[in-house]
């Protein structure tokens, strides 16, 4: 129960950052285009550990990492990343 909603609100945080730095449709397109692939994601996310934890700590990145290893969770992370758009570019018209 603890890990889901640490997971959830990764999700979220990861989602934030990826939308408030207009990064969406980059995101999207390497997590759709790498979904099938989710354990290697997981894997190099700890390789380029450095660059990630720049955006989110170096504790919240071997949490990304495991999250990225599981392809629901890459799914429920483009999801949040879409639905987080459109409202932002709700709020800009």
């Amino acid at each position: 129960m603890v890990a889901e909603q640490n997971a959830k609100q990764l999700l979220e945080k990861a989602a934030k950052v990826v939308v408030e730095r207009g990064l969406e449709v980059p995101a999207i397109l390497f997590l759709e285009m790498h979904k099938p692939l989710a354990n290697l994601i997981g894997h190099a996310v700890w390789v380029t550990m450095p660059v990630w934890a720049l955006f989110f700590g170096a504790g919240t990145t071997n949490e990304l990492g495991a999250l990225l290893s599981d392809p629901e969770q890459i799914e429920r992370l483009i999801q949040r990343i879409e639905e987080l758009s459109a409202e932002k570019n709700e709020g800009k018209m």
